[in-house]
């Protein structure tokens, strides 16, 4: 394509020069379109506007690449693409009326609050009301923030536009409306942490948005309630770093991005945008400024929440130009190239195989997925370019498996019933010489038995809890087990049939709660000593030298409980219970012996593909490991394994991909073991499998 890219550079640091271009980003973007294949003509806004008009109908472009902003006024980000609305050319970036709205703050945070959008609240003041307002009782508590309505890059923003009392207000508020007349916001500071939540079309599985991402400002006397202004913002960036993914815990990221789909829909955002937030120390999630024309330089958030996905800079300034040729119909996805990769290779029949939950009533299908999960998944799948057939894990399966005539089976059926339930689906795969994802049902079989499992971690020395298994709670106690003692069904997930009861510190309580899972569950009992420590999952992807994804710590809220257990009832309703932190805060020599461990076990138990791994670390750095998963969940943006694929850079579909690499290089590299190089993919079953 033919692009012009508008910029204006920032040849000063006054703050009034602030929203402009450094020096340096129109060089970076340009090289970024060329390296894209693109023919690009820059364009230096600075120049006189006739100037820019000739040298847009000169160019003639396809469409327009815009970072530059008017000189001054209510809509001076909505000024340049104002005159190429005029001139009839598409440009990347939100239209006319969304960057006149956005950046009027009072009007953004008026509409968001209509649509339940929690915003601080605030005065909009000017010359000609100042007086009328503050004569009365401004209804605002202290500290109150002074800040310039219409200005973006934290214009108008300095240490002293905190004030603690009307006092210290009127001289700022004075001197911010000398410099600023169009309107002053007087707004309530919230303390808390601040966020910011990236957009960006079409990347990443959660409809373009991106990892949240966390400033740190350095804490000094002269900036008490650590604002981050002009000075940090643009002569001083050393006092502030960009920690992605922030570290909030998971159900708060989870709200800030859904919070975040609002704000785009409401203000018909296009392409990329930056959503400031300040999260309280009570969780609660304030709304401060959506940018729909945001920064683009190295250090900004949305280029670190952009790496922290996985992408160079010429790869998500690719994407935006993408998302925007796409929208103003100039250009198709395959014209772009954006299939190309998917055209080198066939596709695969994928059949995947899952139950689904319908019963959300008590703990009978909680192994089993939502239709979110599934129908997440299923995308994941076809993005990737494969074909997808579904194949519900009911008792006709044998009968449609063998008809399907899928090339390979993407399985997260937990089966039906018995201690071999994980295994059925595998295992019907091997009987029908159907290749599947995953590890094998001997694998399956045998962590789904925790006793079991734990022998096998026995033989390999590994670290396991002591432990003895009880068929009827009658059997006598082995006199080596200590006190504290846990009591789990032996061959159930998802924390079944684990309650705050779990725990007990006596044989008398340890025979009745073994009498009660036994009932409830009608299987053995595992009883294991309960060890007090720092709890982590590890997920692990691959098959022979399985990648380790950063640890991931599960911590309790309720510090005064000396005994959490991650059981059934918290997972339900962990944001009150837990937060997660990943990748967890250990040294190095703590994290190797944690991946160390975590290999030595997805060997032991011989997985494949994907697994998650819990343990426990006590006081004197002792790992333990608790529990195998082989068959981990893969709900977006809930399931441990997603979150922890997020904070090692990958996004959904990439974790799926990955997922069914390995078992494809399998199938692949069978095929050509047994001479079928020449055979289509789809629907020619050989007689190997995966294993």
């Amino acid at each position: 394509m033919k692009i012009a890219y508008t910029y204006n550079i920032q040849s000063t640091n006054l703050a009034n020069k602030t929203s402009v271009d450094q020096s340096e980003i129109p060089d970076i973007i340009i090289t970024a379109l060329e390296d894209s294949g693109h023919e690009v003509q820059g364009i230096d806004c600075s120049d006189s506007l006739a100037s820019v008009i000739q040298k847009l109908n000169t160019c003639a472009p396809d469409i327009i690449f815009n970072t530059a902003i008017g000189n001054r006024g209510r809509m001076c980000e909505a000024f340049y693409p104002s005159l190429f609305e005029e001139l009839n050319i598409p440009f990347a970036g939100s239209d006319t009326h969304t960057l006149t709205v956005a950046l009027d703050k009072s009007l953004t945070k008026t509409i968001l609050a209509k649509h339940g959008v929690d915003t601080p609240r605030s005065i909009l003041l000017h010359n000609n009301n100042m007086n009328e307002v503050l004569e009365t009782n401004i209804g605002l508590s202290y500290p109150i923030i002074v800040k310039p309505n219409y200005e973006g890059s934290s214009k108008g923003i300095t240490r002293d536009s905190v004030v603690a009392n009307s006092k210290e207000l009127l001289p700022v508020l004075r001197k911010a409306l000398r410099d600023y007349p169009e309107g002053v916001l007087l707004e309530e500071f919230v303390d808390g942490v601040d966020i910011s939540v990236c957009y960006i079309s079409n990347v990443g599985h959660d409809n373009g948005l991106l990892v949240p991402v966390q400033y740190l400002v350095e804490p000094t006397l002269d900036n008490p309630y650590n604002v981050y202004d002009y000075k940090l913002k643009l002569i001083e960036p050393k006092g502030v770093s960009l920690h992605c993914p922030a570290d909030i815990p998971r159900d708060l990221a989870a709200r800030a991005r859904a919070i975040s789909h609002t704000v785009i829909k409401v203000l018909n955002i296009q392409d990329m945008a930056c959503i400031d937030y300040r999260i309280t120390e009570n969780g609660r999630i304030y709304l401060l400024e959506a940018n729909a024309l945001p920064s683009l330089q190295k250090n900004s958030p949305l280029m670190t929440a952009a790496i922290h996905q996985g992408m160079n800079t010429k790869r998500t300034i690719e994407s935006i130009l993408h998302a925007a040729a796409i929208r103003a119909g100039i250009a198709t996805k395959g014209e772009l190239g954006i299939r190309r990769s998917r055209k080198k290779s066939k596709s695969v029949r994928i059949g995947f195989t899952y139950n689904i939950r319908r019963n959300n009533i008590d703990d009978t299908q909680a192994e089993w997925d939502l239709p979110e999960t599934i129908a997440a998944i299923s995308s994941a799948l076809r993005q990737l370019g494969h074909v997808v057939v579904h194949l519900e894990a009911t008792q006709d399966l044998p009968r449609v498996l063998a008809e399907s005539e899928v090339d390979c089976v993407f399985n997260i059926a937990e089966g039906v019933e018995g201690r071999n339930r994980e295994a059925q689906v595998p295992a019907l795969c091997e009987l029908l010489r159907i290749p599947y994802i995953g590890s094998d049902s001997a694998t399956l079989a045998i962590t789904l038995d925790k006793a079991l499992a734990k022998k096998v971690l026995i033989q390999h020395d590994i670290l396991t809890p002591a432990f003895q298994v009880m068929e009827t709670g009658r059997e006598r106690l082995n006199p080596d087990l200590k006190f504290p003692l846990i009591v789990k069904p032996n061959t159930e997930g998802s924390s079944k049939g684990i309650n705050a009861t779990s725990v007990v510190d006596n044989e008398e309580d340890l025979r009745i709660t073994v009498k009660d899972v036994i009932t409830n569950y009608r299987q053995p009992v595992l009883v294991e000593e309960y060890v007090v420590g720092r709890e982590f999952t590890v997920g692990l992807l691959g098959d022979k030298r399985p990648r380790v994804l950063p640890p991931m710590e599960i911590r309790f809220i309720d510090q005064t409980n000396e005994r959490p257990v991650y059981n059934y009832a918290i997972k339900q309703n962990w944001k009150e219970h837990v937060y997660y932190e990943c990748p967890a805060k250990v040294d190095a020599a703590e994290l190797k012996s944690i991946e160390k461990i975590a290999k030595a076990t997805f060997w032991a138990l011989d997985c494949r593909d994907v697994a998650r791994i819990d343990l426990r670390v006590t006081d004197n750095g002792t790992i333990y490991v608790i529990e195998i998963n082989p068959l981990p969940g893969l709900t977006p943006a809930y399931s441990d394994l997603v979150l922890i694929a997020q904070a090692a850079g990958m996004d959904y579909n990439t974790l799926i991909g990955e997922i069914i690499e390995t078992g494809l290089r399998r199938f692949r590299r069978g095929k050509r073991d047994n001479g079928n190089t020449d055979a289509r993919l789809s629907g020619r079953h050989t007689t190997e499998t995966f294993a």
